[in-house]
C-alpha cells in the first residue's frame, strides 16, 4: 500500500514538471529599457514645473525629499549580481502615484517600468 501512494505521489510530481511553462528569458524587452522610459525621468523634468510637481505626486518637491530621507531605510534594498535593486527614489514615486491616483498594479506596470 505505502509503494503504491509513494508512485502515485512521483508520478504527480513528474507530471506537474512536465506542466511548467518554460521561460524563453528573464525579462520582457521592454523592461530592460527602464533608464529610458521610467517615470523617474519625467520626475526629473517636473523639477522645473512647480505645478506639475505638485499634481504628479500631490505634495512639493520639499515634502517629498524630507519623505524620501524618513523612508529610505526601510525601503531599500541592494542590488544583486543579476540585477540592479529599484531605487528608493522610484519605490517612493510609485507608491505615491497608487495612492494618489488609485490605478491598478497593471497600469502602474506600464507607467513606471517596474
Amino acid at each position: 500500500m505505502e509503494r503504491k501512494h509513494l508512485l502515485a505521489v512521483a508520478a504527480a510530481l513528474v507530471a506537474k514538471r512536465k506542466n511548467r511553462k518554460k521561460r524563453s528569458k528573464w525579462s520582457k524587452d521592454w523592461l530592460l529599457k527602464k533608464q529610458q522610459f521610467s517615470h523617474v525621468n519625467l520626475l526629473a523634468e517636473l523639477k522645473f514645473e512647480k505645478d506639475d510637481w505638485f499634481n504628479y505626486l500631490r505634495m512639493d518637491e520639499e515634502t517629498y525629499l524630507e519623505l524620501l530621507h524618513l523612508v529610505t531605510p526601510f525601503i531599500e534594498k541592494k542590488d544583486t549580481h543579476l540585477r540592479k535593486s529599484i531605487s528608493c527614489h522610484e519605490r517612493l514615486t510609485t507608491t505615491l502615484r497608487y495612492v494618489a491616483t488609485g490605478r491598478n498594479y497593471e497600469d502602474l506596470k506600464y507607467t513606471t517600468i517596474i
